[in-house]
């Protein structure tokens, strides 16, 4: 067990700190201060991020960050930490670890006893979320589908019994056919789509899967999608495979089985023993 009190210790720490997902102005003066402050910033792209940093005076040291180097750069800041310094981790726009790099990081850094010290700020997958008119709470945050149909048709199945609001993240050269398959898969729901938010041309198109199908056409930008969930009696037609996929990636990134087994039970509405008989049969 490790018990952090952020502010009443001398361990150095990551920070984690989100960036606006469009509009400058929503740069907190929290985050400023504490990129200003820092001795190393970890980002996705040092270009992006260093356009980033001019616009707000800061001059901190800048090194990548990015999925395809995570584990090389993990022992990188893991090194800096040790050294005495503090980092910060930033994403090219939004929250990190939020489907950006730094899962890792964070999982190594706190298991070595530094601070990990989130910051408030951008997220477009809440902004989406909070605006689209579904039900907020609870909600289930899947992020980018597989591009291939096949794939992306077996994990909707995965999803389609769950109760909760569903949130996924889409590019616009794939969203018609991203809402082809969940009409597909899960019928015609309610739905929003939710676009270049906090920018200039945001948007918002409410309806069913149907009628926003009609209206995709030449649609631009980053996208959130929000989906009611699935409102009939599901448990008895839940995927225990699945289910039991989805604890199994959990351990895989540094959670505890029992953690694991918590939190999916959390999302899915399948009581914790019956996922714990489940991956205890399967482990037998």
């Amino acid at each position: 067990m490790i018990r952090q009190k952020s502010f009443a210790n001398e361990m150095p720490t990551l920070f984690l700190v989100p960036t606006p997902i469009g509009n400058l102005s929503e740069m907190t003066p929290r985050a400023i201060e504490v990129l200003k402050t820092v001795d190393v910033i970890a980002c996705e792209d040092t270009r992006t991020s260093g356009q980033l940093l001019k616009s707000f005076d800061i001059h901190s040291r800048l090194i990548a960050y990015e999925n395809f180097n995570e584990i090389s750069s993990a022992k990188g800041i893991i090194n800096l930490l040790s050294q005495g310094k503090n980092v910060a981790l930033i994403s090219d726009a939004g929250y990190p670890l939020i489907n950006d790099p730094g899962q890792r990081i964070v999982s190594e850094a706190s298991a070595m006893g530094f601070n990990v010290v989130p910051l408030s700020g951008c997220n477009a997958m809440l902004n989406g979320l909070v605006a689209s008119g579904l039900i907020v709470q609870p909600f289930i945050f899947i992020g980018f589908l597989p591009a291939n149909r096949s794939d992306c048709l077996r994990k909707l199945k995965e999803y389609k019994n769950y109760p909760m609001t569903m949130v996924f993240y889409e590019a616009p050269h794939r969203i018609e056919k991203l809402m082809k398959s969940c009409l597909e898969v899960l019928g015609d729901r309610r739905c929003c789509i939710a676009r270049e938010l906090t920018k200039v041309h945001e948007e918002f198109i409410r309806g069913t899967i149907s009628e926003i199908l009609k209206e995709l056409t030449g649609v631009k930008g980053e996208i959130v999608v929000i989906i009611e969930g699935n409102k009939d009696d599901y448990s008895k037609d839940v995927d225990m495979s699945a289910v039991l996929s989805m604890v199994n990636e959990a351990v895989e990134t540094g959670m505890s089985k029992s953690d694991a087994i918590k939190e999916i039970a959390s999302k899915t509405g399948v009581s914790k023993n019956r996922i714990y008989e489940m991956v205890h049969n399967h482990e037998n």
